[in-house]
């Protein structure tokens, strides 16, 4: 979830990044009197997202500046539609134009890769879900993006489920117990809330951790062959997870092997900012002198 106490936390440490001493460049050159009006403008189509962190760039810079968001998280819009308006002292809105492009292009760019993969497998009921693959810090931002592209999110944290993978499972085999025994053993530790998700690599493996009584078990870089049988054999008895190997030109692919989630760190990873523009101009008489 994307609070406001994040948002404001997050872009608050990006405008003292970005000015640790204040806007030179406008304070120079930019009378203290001038007003200005910028429209946020798509110069190619996608899927915005980060509307909200826009507009805190803005005022936590000077909460004079008014910013009218016209389109939605979440909403697809073409090349040369206006985003939002933003209204307010030139010298703030220039302060922090560069802080909110940033964090929108970035989450637009998440959104629009993330709506790709959703119309790839829209014909099937898998779901797309991200990974912990995200930029330090930015986590809730990026997350949050994935979920106005249409995707799903993943565990949020190392604190929020179990999820045993091959050098896990081999330290708690290491003594001669098998993995059934093994994960049999961890769940009694647990509380009944919390889920489990092993990762097998083979399909001789999910015999053992299905008898353990798993609710998600993820096939990890498995060949199609491979993916549909370990879909079969599963046939319902846990929730099955697609990851590794997965991109624009497979996910279709993995999707009708009859996986339920595929995850996929290109979401977060290697989504590229999309590109948005704030045209930015001065109202009459507020030049510099």
């Amino acid at each position: 979830m994307l609070t406001a106490a994040t948002i404001d936390r997050v872009v608050g440490a990006a405008l003292e990044e970005d000015a640790p001493w204040g806007d030179i460049t406008s304070e120079t050159l930019i009378v203290e009197t001038a007003i200005a009006t910028a429209e946020l403008i798509a110069r190619e189509p996608g899927v915005f997202s980060g509307g909200e962190v826009f507009a805190a760039a803005f005022r936590l810079t000077d909460p004079r500046i008014r910013v009218d968001l016209i389109v939605e998280d979440g909403a697809w819009f073409d090349a040369g539609t206006v985003l939002a308006v933003v209204t307010g002292p030139a010298r703030a809105v220039l302060t922090a134009e560069r802080v909110g492009l940033n964090f929108t292009q970035r989450m637009s760019g998440i959104a629009t890769l993330t709506g790709r993969y959703v119309a790839e497998v829209a014909h099937t009921a898998a779901r797309i879900a991200d990974t912990r693959k995200t930029t330090p810090g930015l986590r809730a931002f990026e997350r949050h993006a994935v979920r106005n592209g249409g995707g799903h999110n993943h565990r949020y944290s190392l604190s929020d489920a179990v999820m045993a993978k091959d050098n896990h499972l081999a330290m708690l085999t290491q003594n001669g117990v098998s993995v059934t025994q093994a994960l049999q053993a961890a769940k009694s530790r647990l509380p009944h809330t919390m889920h489990i998700e092993v990762e097998v690599d083979r399909l001789d493996q999910i015999e053992p951790v299905l008898a353990a009584g798993i609710g998600t078990i993820m096939l990890d870089n498995f060949a199609l062959t491979d993916m549909r049988t370990g879909v079969a054999q599963i046939a319902g008895r846990a929730t099955v997870e697609a990851s590794g190997g997965v991109n624009l030109d497979t996910v279709r692919a993995i999707a009708e092997t009859g996986v339920d989630v595929i995850s996929v760190g290109a979401l977060t990873h290697s989504a590229r900012a999309l590109d948005l523009g704030l045209d930015i101009r001065i109202d009459a008489g507020a030049q510099p002198a």
